[in-house]
């Protein structure tokens, strides 16, 4: 028979990965929104495309080393 427990423990670890992922990409976004808005005194929409393109290249890291 079966342990039951198993696939939640498993189910557990996914979760936890992929709010790792969400977590470090939400703070490389804000972290590069701010330094660009308040510190170099960039656009508005600049700004936010940087910050996207800092969150994404941040989730794709975290996702490979969580991988590792």
């Amino acid at each position: 028979m079966r342990d039951l427990s198993q696939p939640s423990v498993q189910g557990i670890g996914a979760m936890k990965k992929w709010g790792f992922i969400a977590l470090h990409a939400a703070v490389a976004a804000a972290f590069i929104f701010l330094l660009q808005r308040f510190s170099l005194n960039a656009s508005l929409e600049s700004s936010l495309l940087w910050a996207l393109t800092f969150a994404v290249c941040a989730a794709g890291l975290a996702y490979k080393q969580s991988n590792r």
